[in-house]
């Protein structure tokens, strides 16, 4: 196949599977495979990389504006009921540090997981049957009430095949009204995506949310604003490790990279086309999840899980 299809190919995976519950790692490594790339590679190691900064890149742009007033009602909230310690952006701050330190402590075990299709076929099938329970038992909608997560578009009626559910007692329906312990606990779940690739960071975030008594949509905002600087800081520290210190697993040396005008495009592309695909994703998820449940990305899971492993006991 040619070089600039595997890249637009590469680029598009990225960025429809890094913001679905689905594990954008998984599938790149996955589609890296059937294309027969060498996934010790480098170069591809470094390509890899940069196409996941150009998903991450439209986050911070998709939310301007919330982050904005975010920040111009830091501390109080707006409300005016928020206090340095529990207003949405320290919350955020917390639960990256709860899964960044333990993450790090972890670098190795990590680091022996990331190549292993049949570690990523366990996490997918096993994720998506507890994705499918969780939302089934936990997950609730309060389309009146939630926060409307897409800028600039007016909060849609429920729809008349929506599995929405009544609210739990005390749930927490906006990201305004979340609590320290959920924070804490969501950024500590999280940890189970680095340390098996194929969980999915915002699978365990959600989930995570939705068992913290979360309504669906805060559930997945704060799984989107945790995303950016867990995705940040781990997207260079592999660059640092990588293209820097040219450090693959744990105790291995990789060779120099010098990429060659050609690659240089390749990445461009790339990077482009994750970019612009992500931003569609986000904006389809934030409206899907409104009144729709996760279970048809529980199913994929199972589906694609089960597939990885039968072919990885075939072929590896």
């Amino acid at each position: 196949m040619h070089a600039i299809l595997i890249t637009v190919l590469l680029g598009i995976v990225e960025g429809l599977t890094e913001f679905l519950p689905v594990s954008s790692t998984a599938h790149l490594r996955i589609t890296e495979a059937w294309l027969g790339l060498p996934m010790d590679d480098p170069y591809w190691k470094m390509y890899t990389i940069v196409i996941q900064l150009g998903a991450i890149l439209c986050l911070p742009i998709y939310f301007r504006k919330r982050i904005a007033k975010f920040l111009g009602t830091f501390p109080k909230g707006e409300r005016g009921d928020r206090t340095v310690a529990n207003h949405p952006l320290t919350l955020v701050c917390i639960a990256f540090v709860c899964t960044a330190i333990p993450a790090w402590a972890l670098t190795k075990v990590i680091g022996k997981n990331l190549e292993s299709l049949y570690v990523m076929g366990t996490a997918l099938l096993v994720g998506g049957v507890i994705m499918w329970a969780v939302d089934w038992i936990y997950g609730w909608t309060n389309v009146a009430g939630d926060h409307d997560l897409t800028p600039g578009r007016a909060a849609p009626a429920a729809d008349p095949g929506s599995v929405t559910t009544a609210p739990p007692s005390g749930g927490t329906a906006r990201m305004e009204d979340m609590k320290l312990w959920q924070a804490v606990w969501i950024g500590l779940v999280q940890i189970l995506s680095a340390v098996f690739p194929g969980t999915s960071r915002s699978m365990s975030t959600i989930a995570a949310g939705q068992l913290a008594g979360m309504s669906r949509p805060s559930a997945l905002e704060f799984s989107f604003f945790l995303s950016m600087p867990t995705m940040v800081v781990a997207t260079c520290y592999d660059f640092l490790k990588t293209v820097i210190l040219h450090k693959g697993a744990p105790g291995e040396t990789l060779p120099p990279i010098h990429p060659t005008t050609d690659q240089w495009i390749w990445l461009a592309i790339g990077f482009v086309v994750s970019f612009l695909v992500a931003w569609a994703v986000v904006a389809w998820f934030m409206n899907w999840v409104r009144n729709r449940g996760f279970a048809p990305f529980a199913i994929y899971r199972i589906i694609v899980g089960a597939a990885v492993l039968v072919w990885a006991y075939r072929h590896f």
